[in-house]
């Protein structure tokens, strides 16, 4: 993704838009090809010389911020390292306690001798470790791997990217879904649960819904990270279909303006595959912890949408009982206290009783006090143990 400082945006009274470059440009397209050549040609050479070659190229003409990004989103695909076998650390490690020992190290006979006194100890050759002494350092890192691309879908990811740097100073995302299929809705409630987004969920599947995300500037601490979480949910909201998306964006010195998009409408291209890339990790280990447990009931992932007559709960689990008893959890993603009450008085407003929060306090996104859990809700703090589940489902059917 790019960095605040390459973001590029115009606005037009209270509408602001990301400045996107025309991908069938033959400019553009040659411009990415060249920049794309010259990283591939410079594998094995050292960051500093990458840069130079790169600095050459952009020199200082009015396209500079555009040709930045450009190469920010290579360098996101390229990985730099030492390239050696000997850690320099330890080289430098050799060679000082080396030196130590021969103090005062004077001319260069004498650093020649502690050179390859130090290299003879780790079996290294003494031209190797004055070449890889400091090879740790960023610019004598090497390019070791580049995963190529072409010069089409690298300008067509800049402008996902530009949309994408919008969205660090969002403060809301209100989406309005069409209706359409099962399938359709599971797809972008899943987006937004894989990406762990705050949510509220207004409608009924007959109707479609209105889902407002809580965006980073909205956040207390930790807008950083989840100002990142928002960003890269875009490339999963552009593989969906039927919505229409506006998101508030915080102007400054003060103010805020609008950015808008339709599913049908947008020119944008995803560089995803698939509209949730991952599983959620938290609920992976609780469904492997769980095989390993001995308990009445059974958990199992839940695939359904419960509609809550104003609202829509997606559980991640249903838990059941040989009684035939069902029990529905949720993991939370981002969240804070006055969330989690927003979301208890929609059930609190529905005949829906069977169900559990799990909210990890490591996600927590303001620091405003929970003196205690509320009903219908865990707060954990490093993992969500079975034993745990288990206490608070009983503890929810014996109470009801």
């Amino acid at each position: 993704m790019l960095t605040s400082d390459l973001a590029l945006s115009w606005q037009r009274g209270n509408q602001i838009r990301p400045r996107y470059i025309e991908t069938k440009d033959e400019g553009w397209l040659e411009a990415a090809s060249a920049l794309i050549e010259l990283f591939r040609e410079r594998r094995g050479c050292t960051r500093a010389e990458l840069d130079a070659a790169l600095e050459d190229y952009v020199g200082t003409g009015t396209d500079y911020k555009i040709l930045r990004g450009l190469i920010k989103l290579l360098m996101d695909r390229a990985e730099f390292a030492a390239g050696v076998e000997t850690v320099p650390a330890d080289l430098r490690r050799a060679v000082f306690l080396k030196a130590r020992g021969a103090h005062p190290v004077t001319d260069e006979g004498a650093r020649a001798g502690v050179i390859e006194a130090a290299g003879a100890e780790l079996g290294c050759a003494p031209e190797l470790v004055r070449a890889n002494l400091y090879a740790d350092l960023t610019k004598n890192q090497r390019l070791l791997e580049f995963e190529e691309t072409d010069a089409r879908a690298l300008v067509e990811l800049y402008n996902v990217a530009q949309a994408q740097a919008l969205l660090y100073r969002s403060v809301r995302m209100r989406l309005s879904v069409a209706p359409q299929t099962a399938e359709g809705y599971r797809e972008l409630f899943g987006a937004i649960k894989a990406y762990r987004l705050i949510h509220t969920i207004k409608g009924s599947p007959a109707n479609g819904y209105e889902i407002e995300l809580d965006g980073p500037v909205s956040m207390f601490h930790r807008s950083q990270k989840y100002g990142i979480q928002m960003a890269v949910f875009l490339p999963a909201l552009l593989l969906c279909k039927g919505w229409r998306m506006r998101a508030e964006i915080a102007q400054r010195p003060h103010g805020t303006a609008f950015f808008e998009m339709e599913s049908e409408r947008h020119g944008l291209r995803s560089h995803y595959l698939a509209v949730t890339p991952y599983e959620n990790p938290m609920r992976e280990k609780l469904l492997a912890a769980w095989a390993r447990f001995q308990s009445e009931w059974t958990l199992s992932v839940s695939g359904e949408i419960i509609d809550l007559g104003a609202g829509a709960f997606i559980p991640d689990f249903v838990l059941r009982h040989p009684t035939g008893r069902q029990v529905y959890l949720e993991i939370l993603g981002f969240w804070t206290p006055t969330h989690l009450k927003e979301r208890l008085r929609e059930f609190a407003g529905s005949d829906f009783r069977d169900y559990l929060l799990a909210a990890w306090e490591e996600l927590r996104g303001s620091r405003e006090p929970l003196v205690t859990a509320p009903p219908h809700t865990i707060i954990f703090k490093r993992s969500l143990d079975p034993a745990t589940v288990e206490l608070a489902v009983n503890k929810l059917i014996t109470e009801d």
